[in-house]
C-alpha cells in the first residue's frame, strides 16, 4: 500500500476538497467566550471541568492559603502515596519499583513481599506472545511509527482471546495484566521489525522471567542484551513516573470514555494508544530531543545566556526549529510552579550525565529550564506559572540510554498501561451512563436545494 502513489500523494482535487471544508468549518474564536465553552475542558486559569471521580491518583498544583487557592510546588500521589516516596523506597532497597507501582495502581494498595512476588510471577507467566504472532503480525508490514504498530498488535491480540468481549472484572483484570506484560515485547519487536526492513540485523530476544520490566526492555532491545545496573534503575524510575497521571489526561480520559461504551479491553487500549501518540501528549518527549538537537547546532556557545535566550525567543516567534511557536517541554495543563516528575528526573539525569560524560548537554538543559519560563512570561499573557514538565528530561534520559527515538512514546505506553488498566477497571466497577459531553451548534440553518438547481 505504501508504494502506491494513490495512498501518499495529495492531489489538486484533494486540496480543493480540503479548502471547501476549511471554508465551511471555521468557528469564530469569540463564540467560545460568548457561550462560555471551556476549550480543552479547561478554563483560562487551567482548572479542568470535573467529568468524574477517581481514587487512583491525585495531582496537587494549588493549595488553600487564607481561603484563596494559590500555586504551589507540584505533587503527584498514586492511591494516596507520594510518587517521590515510591521512587525513594525502591532506590533505598536497591530494587525495581515499577511492578510494585503497577500493583498499587491496579489493586489499590501496596503489596507485601509475598503479594509482590506473586504479581511478578503473574507478569512473567503472561510475558509471552501467541504462537507465530511475531511472524504473522509484527514482522508483516512493519511500520516506522511504532505506536501504530503497537496499536495494531493490541487489536490483533483480540483474535487470540476466546473471551475478548467479556467485560467481567476478573476477565478484564487478566487482560490488563497480560497487556502490561507484553507491551514491551510488542513495542520492541515492532521496532526490530522496522529496523530489519530498513537494512539492519533482526534481533528477537526472548524475555527473561527473572527480570523486571525495565531490565527486559533493555535486554530485548540491545543486540547483546547488556545493560548497567544504573541504566536499568533509571529506566525503571521513568516507568514509575509515567505509570499514571490522573483521570483527566487525554489518553486516560479516552480510556474512561471508551470503557463507558461497554467495548472490549483491546479496543479500549488501542484508543488510548492513539491518544498518547499525539505530539501534544506522549509524543512531546521526542519533540524536546529534536528541539535540543537543533539548538545545539544553532547556538555556538551553550553557556552564553544571551545566545540561548535569543534562540528560545526565536522558537516563540516561529522562526526556529519547527516554527510551531512552542518551547517543547515547558508548561503543563495542571502544574504551574513545578512538575514533581521533572524534579525527580532532574536529579537522576545529573548522575546519568556524569556516567555518560555528557555534562555539557546537561548544563544546557538546566539553563533552558531556567530561562524558558522567563522568555515565555515576557512574550505572552500568562494565566498561571510555567515550568519544565516530565517530557523535558525524559527524552534526554532515553537519549543517554541510547534508546531509539521511535521507542520514546511506546516507552510511555509501556508504563501508562498500568494506569489505563486501573482506570478501565474503576470505570467498569462504577459504570453509570455512557460519557457523552454536549456540543453547542452555532451554525445557521439552510434550505434544501434540489441537485439540478444548485450553483
Amino acid at each position: 500500500m505504501a508504494s502506491n502513489p494513490h495512498y501518499n500523494v495529495v492531489t489538486e482535487a484533494i486540496q480543493r476538497l480540503a479548502a471547501k471544508t476549511l471554508d465551511n468549518s471555521c468557528i469564530d474564536p469569540d463564540d467560545y467566550l460568548r457561550y462560555d465553552v471551556k476549550r480543552g475542558l479547561r478554563d483560562l486559569n487551567g482548572k479542568g471541568v470535573t467529568a468524574g471521580l477517581t481514587e487512583i491518583s491525585d495531582i496537587v498544583a494549588k493549595k488553600q492559603v487564607d481561603g484563596v487557592l494559590v500555586p504551589c510546588p507540584g505533587e503527584l500521589y498514586y492511591r494516596g502515596i507520594n510518587v517521590r516516596d515510591l521512587v525513594d523506597g525502591a532506590l533505598a532497597e536497591r530494587r525495581f519499583g515499577f511492578e510494585e507501582t503497577a500493583y498499587l495502581l491496579m489493586l489499590g494498595k501496596l503489596p507485601n513481599a509475598a503479594e509482590l512476588q506473586e504479581f511478578r510471577e503473574q507478569l512473567a507467566y503472561y510475558r509471552s506472545l501467541p504462537n507465530n504472532f511475531v511472524r504473522d503480525i509484527i514482522l508483516k508490514a512493519p511500520s516506522k511509527d511504532i505506536m501504530n504498530s503497537l496499536a495494531r498488535s493490541v487489536l490483533n491480540l483480540a483474535s487470540y482471546d476466546e473471551s475478548a468481549d467479556d467485560i467481567s472484572l476478573p476477565n478484564v483484570m487478566r487482560q490488563c495484566l497480560q497487556l502490561l506484560a507484553v507491551f514491551p515485547l510488542l513495542a520492541v519487536y515492532g521496532y526490530q521489525a522496522y529496523n530489519y526492513k530498513s537494512g539492519s540485523s533482526l534481533y528477537i530476544h526472548a524475555p527473561d522471567p527473572a527480570h523486571s520490566t525495565a531490565e527486559n526492555i533493555l535486554a530485548l532491545l540491545r543486540p547483546d542484551s547488556s545493560y548497567s545496573y544504573w541504566e536499568a534503575h533509571v529506566l525503571d524510575i521513568c516507568l514509575t513516573l509515567h505509570a499514571e497521571h490522573g483521570g483527566g489526561n487525554n489518553s486516560t480520559f479516552t480510556t474512561h470514555v471508551v470503557t463507558s461504551s461497554g467495548t472490549d479491553t483491546y479496543s479500549c487500549m488501542a484508543a488510548a494508544l492513539a491518544s498518547l501518540k499525539g505530539p501534544r501528549h506522549g509524543g512531546a518527549n521526542i519533540k524536546v530531543v529534536q528541539m535540543f538537537e537543533d539548538m545545539k547546532r544553532t547556538v555556538k556557545d551553550w553557556k552564553d545566556e544571551d545566545e540561548v535566550r535569543s534562540y528560545l525567543q526565536a522558537l516563540l516567534d516561529r522562526q526556529a526549529f519547527d516554527k510551531s511557536g512552542l518551547i517543547y517541554g515547558m508548561g503543563h495543563a495542571v502544574y504551574s510552579l513545578s512538575d514533581p516528575r521533572a524534579d525527580i528526573l532532574h536529579g537522576m539525569v545529573e548522575k546519568l550525565s556524569r556516567e555518560k560524560d555528557r555534562m555539557a548537554e546537561y548544563e544546557l538543559y538546566t539553563l533552558v529550564e531556567r530561562l524558558g519560563p522567563q522568555v515565555i512570561a515576557g512574550d505572552r499573557k500568562m494565566y498561571k506559572g510555567v515550568s519544565a514538565n516530565v517530557d523535558f528530561y525524559s527524552g534526554f534520559v532515553y537519549h543517554m540510554l541510547d534508546l531509539p527515538q521511535e521507542l520514546y512514546t511506546p516507552l510511555f505506553a509501556m508504563a501508562r498501561i498500568a494506569g489505563w488498566g486501573a482506570h478501565r477497571m474503576e470505570e467498569l466497577i462504577n459504570m453509570g451512563k455512557i460519557i457523552r459531553p454536549a456540543y453547542r451548534y452555532v451554525g445557521g440553518h439552510q434550505t434544501y436545494v434540489p441537485l439540478q438547481s444548485r450553483a
